[in-house]
């Protein structure tokens, strides 16, 4: 008996001791619990807290352009100067977490099921870079600075398809002074072309009399004596109005005294030098920009006077252009030409005769400066064989009519040859030729509205060229480039 109670009692010392260390571990594990999870979070919330890899922003695969001072000018925030990046941006691949670390699961994970970043955009291209075939048309400038009338003609180049125009920069007018600047004009149609997503070629000419030599004939247009000048106004111009400007042609049809009226004459050599200067600045500004050699223009005749050179053969001109080293100045290489009274598609050896009309001169007069074709296919021959690969840029052409005019421009005899109609199919005809011809850039029409703005005085003579006719009429040109652009849009 006494045996079995010995037993009894053993029995009980053990459940009390097992339930006492039964009861000390429960304790130990609901406190080990409560200080894991003292934040009131369940296990499924801190295990969704885990943080997971940033997924980088994916960076440009191209060039990008990133604004930049020149070190000679005072930085300020309304002038935008750009350089071209040529470097690649090395991307950021983002780093998985060591394999021991309790995020890795969750990492590889998300890196799995996440798609793949999509391809970096392309760089938008400057216009230099630009180089498939475009139209441009002349515009004057609101001769009454009104915005409202410079948005017509902004409207007019928006229907007539054209992404580019083309105005003249008068420096003379812009700097009257040395330093002082009268910049209405640019005020007015930059702003407004660039609103219409219009791109604008200005053509700089006219060098003001302080900038000229002391003896210079201001009776003729001409050059600076000290080419930094030309260099000053370019950087004034081009900080005041930034990602504006698109292409700068450096002058025009230096070949005649009238354009170059130096008191050396005619030089394509110092041409070249005030070329060199001008390129190099703009290029330092904005490399974008496309710089176009000055236009000479096709005259085929050379004259001098008391051994001063006034007019030179456009294709001997061209010569000495080459010889001077144009090209290695210039982005594209300028040309003009006004097809006086044959079509575009006319060689001139062989130009049938037109017994009908009035100017006999390509009929009579055989010569490569009748010709729109063989101007144009000479100068691309000219530059190839020096070596350069610039193409055209023409600057202006196109054909006059005065068939809805009262007159006709002195010395514009073959003006009267030429319908309305047959304005028409010769623009749309050198359009389509100079594209498929594959040597011309930049072709700008002769002109939208010069007529209009000079009251249609037909002795002037760039208003025999205009689109807008009498009574703010559309030519027939007008509609038939219309045609073409739209005709144009739709096989692109």
């Amino acid at each position: 008996m006494a045996k079995r109670t010995t037993v009894k009692r053993q029995i009980r010392g053990f459940a009390v001791m097992w339930t006492a260390i039964s009861l000390t571990i429960g304790l130990a594990v609901f406190f080990a619990v409560y200080l894991t999870y003292s934040g009131g979070e369940s296990p499924i919330s801190a295990e969704s807290s885990v943080s997971l890899p940033v997924t980088p922003t994916p960076q440009p695969a191209g060039p990008t352009i990133t604004p930049q001072i020149r070190p000679s000018q005072t930085p300020q925030t309304d002038v935008g100067i750009i350089v071209a990046q040529t470097a690649q941006e090395t991307p950021i691949t983002p780093e998985i977490a060591p394999t021991n670390t309790p995020q890795t699961v969750a990492q590889v994970q998300v890196q799995q099921v996440e798609p793949t970043n999509p391809p970096a955009p392309t760089a938008t291209l400057l216009p230099v870079q630009q180089t498939d075939f475009v139209a441009s048309i002349q515009v004057q400038y609101s001769t009454d600075f009104n915005p409202d009338t410079q948005r017509i003609w902004m409207n007019d180049v928006k229907a007539l398809g054209l992404p580019w125009i083309k105005m003249q920069v008068r420096w003379a007018e812009m700097e009257p002074e040395k330093g002082e600047y009268l910049w209405g004009k640019l005020d007015l149609a930059l702003p407004i072309a660039q609103e219409y997503g219009i791109k604008v070629l200005a053509s700089i000419v006219a060098a003001p009399e302080w900038a000229r030599e002391p003896n210079a004939d201001f009776t003729n247009e001409g050059p600076p004596a000290n080419d930094q000048d030309l260099a000053d106004f370019l950087t004034a111009m081009l900080t005041r109005y930034p990602h504006m400007i698109h292409a700068i042609e450096v002058w025009n049809e230096t070949n005649l005294i009238r354009e170059w009226g130096a008191s050396t004459g005619v030089s394509a050599t110092d041409y070249v030098q005030m070329l060199r200067v001008a390129n190099r600045t703009i290029k330092d500004i904005d490399p974008g920009i496309i710089v176009i050699s000055a236009a000479p223009s096709p005259t085929g005749v050379n004259i001098a006077e008391n051994g001063i050179t006034l007019v030179v053969d456009d294709m001997l001109y061209v010569d000495q252009l080459l010889a001077a080293g144009v090209l290695d100045h210039t982005d594209c290489f300028g040309a003009h030409h006004n097809g006086y009274n044959i079509g575009p598609s006319e060689l001139w050896e062989t130009v049938p005769n037109d017994t009908t009309a009035v100017f006999r001169g390509p009929f009579e007069n055989r010569h490569i400066s009748w010709s729109f074709r063989s101007t144009l296919t000479t100068y691309a021959n000219k530059i190839q064989a020096a070596g350069g690969t610039q193409k055209l840029c023409v600057t202006e052409f196109g054909w006059a009519s005065v068939e809805d005019l009262d007159g006709f421009p002195a010395g514009f005899e073959f003006a009267k040859d030429n319908t309305l109609q047959e304005q028409a199919t010769w623009i749309v005809e050198a359009l389509n030729n100079m594209e498929s011809w594959g040597f011309v850039w930049i072709a700008n029409i002769w002109n939208l509205n010069y007529a209009p703005q000079l009251g249609w005085d037909a002795t002037n003579d760039n208003v025999p060229y205009s689109l807008i006719g009498p009574n703010f009429s559309k030519r027939p040109a007008f509609d038939a480039i219309t045609r073409w652009s739209a005709e144009r849009a739709q096989t692109q």
